[in-house]
């Protein structure tokens, strides 16, 4: 008889350990529920508040600007002055002085090599 109360006595344990972790497994699960319930919450909420955003914009139609640039003809017919002279570029280098084994022409007098 013992034997048989040692072996009731470890098969309820086990029961205990498995009802123990069933309810811990329950108990994950509506956590993980009611985040995403929440989360679903959060993200409706955000909704409203854009659509509403966007009823009030179609609501106002055209916002009144502050400023209204008007232009006449005489605007565009006038020379344009420049308050300095425009940038002169070099013309573009085609590549055919690059590697040379020739002399660079002297310009201005200047010898600009440095030789020793």
């Amino acid at each position: 008889m013992e034997n048989e109360k040692g072996e009731v006595s470890a098969s309820n344990t086990g029961e205990l350990d498995i009802e123990q972790e069933d309810q811990k497994i329950e108990q994950f699960f509506a956590l993980i529920r009611r985040f995403q319930e929440a989360r679903n919450r959060r993200k409706d909420e955000l909704e409203e508040k854009q659509k509403k955003k966007k009823v009030r914009r179609l609501n106002d139609k055209e916002p009144q600007p502050s400023w209204v640039p008007s232009f006449e003809w005489e605007d565009f017919t006038d020379d344009i002055k420049f308050r300095r002279p425009p940038l002169i570029f070099p013309s573009p280098c085609n590549g055919k002085n690059v590697l040379d084994d020739k002399k660079p022409e002297e310009e201005d007098g200047l010898d600009l090599s440095l030789t020793l």
